[in-house]
């Protein structure tokens, strides 16, 4: 495993985060709050973000393992981090980019969806909202996200079904916005994060919060809801 499961560092105007737990990147408790750790660390009026998974994997998703524990309250820490962390990357104030260099599964894609801009692979890897054939649902803090970046045509295959699809047809679907060779990946990653950390602030923050406004008063509705049931 790696010495931190969550790291950051600043090259130039531009922030990364890299996830690698060595191995499925799952997003654990602790995994949530190192990453959160790492999001305070990102400038909040300049530049990029650039959130990279570990080679092969962006993340499968939420820890099984905490989930199949029974221990209620440990599920319902976990849970509520991570729709916490999801609205906090889709409504973060400046520019996101998801470097997704393999599978994209579950809470994985509805961090990748919640990036500004989504960089995979091209490689033999899938992008799956695998919840309903896992007998879950998805609920409104995730669904409102999904639906403002998946394209209708392919939006019963993608959510309602759950299909695996391929880095092909998730730019089709609209889960990524583009494909880089393996060789090149991170260089167009980089390239991309660079152009997007040169839009101006406030400008880029008041535009994105005009068009998400919608969106994210229903997340903090249905957040607001989670809460006082659980």
């Amino acid at each position: 495993m790696a010495d931190s499961i969550a790291t950051f560092k600043k090259q130039n105007n531009i922030s990364i985060i890299t996830l690698d737990d060595g191995k499925a990147n799952v997003f654990s408790y602790k995994m949530l709050r190192t990453l959160n750790d790492c999001l305070d660390q990102v400038p909040k009026d300049s530049g990029s973000l650039v959130i990279a998974g570990r080679p092969g994997i962006f993340s499968g998703g939420f820890d099984l393992k905490t989930l199949g524990s029974g221990d209620v309250d440990e599920i319902i820490k976990m849970v509520t981090l991570g729709y916490e962390t999801l609205l906090t990357l889709y409504s973060f104030p400046r520019p996101i980019i998801a470097a997704v260099p393999g599978h994209s599964v579950a809470l994985g894609i509805f961090v990748t969806c919640c990036a500004d801009y989504r960089i995979a692979i091209d490689g033999e890897y899938i992008c799956q909202a695998n919840e309903v054939r896992n007998n879950m649902d998805i609920p409104t803090q995730i669904m409102e996200i999904v639906k403002s970046r998946v394209n209708k045509r392919y939006f019963y295959r993608a959510v309602l079904n759950g299909d695996p699809l391929s880095m092909k047809e998730a730019v089709a679907a609209g889960y990524i916005d583009e494909l880089a060779s393996p060789e090149n990946f991170m260089d167009r990653v980089i390239e991309k994060a660079e152009d997007l950390a040169t839009l101006g602030h406030p400008f880029y923050e008041k535009t994105k919060n005009v068009a998400q406004a919608d969106v994210v008063e229903k997340i903090k509705n249905a957040l607001s809801d989670y809460s006082r049931w659980n």
